[in-house]
């Protein structure tokens, strides 16, 4: 308990012996007015022999009166023409010194501008669900949580979903979020409570809504897919619209303040640990205060009407939209699946599963086609029925860049177009590639070995012609061995007497000089 010092309880009491208001002391003291008051009570008890209401006793020095005229009050009219113009206090203030001289202070002005303003209160609907009718999601901020192999604490996202009707929470906090991290905290949240509620009311974050809209909001392809295999439907707040999902940021700010303020944790594992705790022996036990029932009571009326779950967990996939080649496939991680009846250059809607894939329409999400994964890059999912082969302009091109490298790398390509058709473009544009990076007559030496020896494989032909250019490398670089076979008779050739003869009439020359 705060004690007020002596030496200003010595003063408190000295002004108001003197006749000073309680707004005044608390002015020049900086001492709040309660307890202004409180003073003013007790030294009149102290004073008072009698009880206040009896016979002598002594009547404490009278107040000021506390509804004395304002130094404004002659400028009512001119003050409340400024206000309906929207004028701030302060610019009243300024005009009222300039124009009009006045002498007073501009808390004056503004203590009698504001009892003058007519502010009516912020009204709100309040909105009745019945059990089992909606549920309220957002993020907020958790309490600090130490980062995992370092020393360093930041606070990880808080995820709450509240049930509108019993205001019972699910918690948990998350390093990050994304759209599959967002959809699975929905489908922990309905694991938890035993049972989804029709609706859910949510932010327009983008984990949940690619595209906000008053009419129309846009959800996110794997979002919209939990919550049709739960039955959920969404209800997204407008923006700047908190007040739509006021049960769940009621709930962030209570589990902020109360629960999570002040504290720190070692794991993130160790704070969802707490919070389910705090949830189920504290936050489930309160009364509610508009409710003025206990949460878990009303829980358990709302149990029973959650829609039930399905026997399995929804199957969580990747999104990507494909083109359709020219050889009817779309291409995923380096292997190509079958596409038909998607056309030729269309757009599709490709569903990546841990296991499998799906190819969709784009417009109507209707599906096309079921894969598995393929399970060596490269791979190729086409059966041999659909596989086109009639050239195309890109075969076209192909072959003629191949007949320009050689005879061997034409054959080649052929052979291969003939065996793969057009799933076999790539294969082919890497061999006709090998000729920017090796010279020519390599590729076609690798391309004859290929044809000799019945190699189907890119890779394998880019191996031989490393292995051609290696070896020319080295037979350049090798040294010269031998003795070179010299002729020794010849009719140009005299004996070595003359050239004897002719070094040293050279000698003689060159001494007489």
């Amino acid at each position: 308990m705060n004690v007020l010092k002596p030496h200003l309880q010595t003063t408190v009491l000295t002004l108001l012996a003197a006749g000073k208001s309680q707004r005044e002391i608390e002015r020049v003291t900086g001492v709040d007015r309660k307890t202004i008051r409180r003073l003013a009570q007790r030294q009149a008890e102290v004073n008072s022999p009698t009880p206040a209401t009896g016979i002598g006793a002594q009547i404490p020095p009278p107040r000021p009166p506390a509804n004395r005229p304002s130094s404004c009050e002659p400028y009512r009219e001119w003050i409340e023409a400024q206000l309906r113009l929207r004028r701030n206090y302060t610019a009243i203030y300024q005009d009222l010194v300039d124009q009009f001289g006045f002498t007073g202070a501009y808390n004056s002005v503004k203590r009698f501008a504001g009892r003058l303003v007519q502010r009516e209160p912020e009204q709100f609907d309040r909105l009745e669900f019945a059990p089992g009718e909606e549920a309220q999601v957002d993020y907020g901020e958790g309490a600090l949580t130490r980062v995992p192999g370092s020393d360093r604490y930041r606070r990880p996202r808080l995820f709450v979903m509240t049930l509108r009707y019993s205001r019972r929470s699910f918690r948990r906090v998350v390093w990050n979020s994304s759209q599959q991290t967002w959809a699975q905290l929905h489908e922990q949240a309905w694991r938890y409570l035993g049972g989804a509620t029709r609706y859910v009311v949510l932010d327009n974050l983008k984990e949940g809504v690619i595209k906000p809209d008053l009419y129309e909001p846009e959800l996110n392809a794997l979002y919209r897919a939990v919550l049709a295999h739960y039955g959920v439907v969404a209800d997204p707040a407008r923006v700047r619209d908190p007040n739509r999902k006021g049960s769940v940021e009621s709930a962030i700010q209570h589990t902020q303040s109360t629960a999570l303020k002040g504290r720190r944790f070692e794991s993130i594992e160790q704070q969802n640990d707490f919070l389910e705790h705090w949830e189920t022996r504290w936050a489930a036990q309160r009364i509610h205060g508009s409710a003025c029932r206990q949460v878990q009571a009303m829980f358990e009326e709302e149990r029973a009407h959650l829609l039930p779950l399905p026997l399995t967990g929804f199957a969580y996939f990747t999104e990507y939209e494909r083109t359709v080649d020219d050889a009817t496939c779309v291409r995923i991680d380096h292997s190509s699946y079958a596409a038909r009846p998607a056309p030729i250059g269309s757009r599709v809607l490709v569903r990546l599963f841990e296991h499998h894939l799906e190819l969709r329409d784009r417009a109507t999400l209707a599906l096309l086609r079921t894969h598995p994964r393929a399970q060596r890059r490269g791979s190729v999912l086409l059966p041999p029925e659909e596989r086109p082969y009639n050239p195309s302009r890109e075969t076209r091109s192909i072959l003629a860049q191949a007949q320009q490298i050689g005879p061997a790398t034409l054959a080649l390509c052929q052979q291969w177009f003939e065996h793969d058709g057009r799933v076999g473009h790539r294969r082919l544009r890497g061999v006709v590639g090998l000729a920017r990076r090796y010279p020519r007559r390599i590729v076609e030496q690798a391309c004859e070995r290929a044809l000799r020896d019945g190699v189907r494989h890119y890779p394998s032909i880019q191996a031989l012609a490393e292995q051609l250019l290696q070896q020319a490398l080295a037979a350049l670089e090798a040294p010269v061995q031998g003795e070179l076979d010299l002729t020794q008779h010849h009719h140009l050739i005299r004996d070595g007497d003359a050239y004897a003869d002719l070094f040293a009439l050279g000698a003689q020359a060159s001494a007489d000089l």
